[in-house]
């Protein structure tokens, strides 16, 4: 049985989400405290996190940094806050979807359907088997790991895949809808704004200076493409 963490301070929006969850064969749990919810995510091993942003103790966004810093780990936010800003920055610290309030419960389990999905296969085998390796840049598919000028980088398991997408085809012009769909799968619900978030996140890891990308580059009204 997969297991969820509901960080929420709102009792009854956190039990809507858990007897939704429950219905569709999983095991939640609520936390209603930043701080409480933070150590019982980081000891609980879930396969699915989702946070509020506004919470006693602490708030949304520094719970998933604490979280992407130990765990890989699917993490959703469900927060009011529905400004674009507060998207972004959401993802930014590492959230994997945002979904705002008031929802629907149906698409919130689906979305966690598709989340659990995405990342046993991240898990599985269908990364190619040999190293990609471009300049100072090596993708060792084998044990997952990232190294820039023989230095490991960390990445969570979306970055690393959009990195291997792009690196393992390169010159060629991605648009940001066609990545969403490779990367995310036809059923995400997400737009191409998190695209963008995590070619920035990937950028300021594998590149000498992020303002002005050798690796991955942009080409506006178009997409991106990797350069050798």
């Amino acid at each position: 049985m997969k297991r969820i963490l509901i960080i929420e301070d709102d009792l009854h929006i956190a039990e809507l989400e858990r007897d939704y969850l429950q219905l569709n064969g999983f095991k939640a749990d609520i936390v209603q405290d930043g701080v409480q919810g933070l150590q019982k995510a980081l000891a609980g091993n879930y396969d699915v996190i989702i946070v509020d942003l506004m919470l006693p103790g602490k708030d949304g966004y520094e719970i998933i940094k604490e979280i992407r810093k130990r765990l890989d780990v699917s993490v959703m936010v469900v927060s009011a806050k529905e400004e674009d800003v507060n998207k972004i920055r959401g993802l930014e610290c590492g959230a994997d979807d945002y979904l705002t309030k008031p929802f629907s419960p149906g698409e919130l389990v689906a979305r966690i359907k598709s989340h659990i999905r995405r990342y046993e296969r991240l898990k599985g085998s269908l990364i190619p088997s040999e190293a990609i390796i471009h300049r100072g840049l090596e993708i060792n598919t084998a044990s997952h790991k990232v190294y820039v000028n023989g230095h490991e980088v960390q990445m969570t398991a979306r970055e690393y895949e959009l990195l291997v997408f792009l690196a393992s085809n390169p010159g060629v012009v991605f648009s940001k809808e066609h990545i969403l769909t490779s990367i995310w799968g036809d059923d995400y619900y997400g737009d191409t704004a998190t695209v963008a978030v995590h070619i920035q996140k990937i950028r300021r890891k594998i590149e000498r200076d992020s303002s002005n990308p050798e690796f991955i580059e942009t080409l506006w009204g178009t997409g991106y493409r990797f350069n050798k």
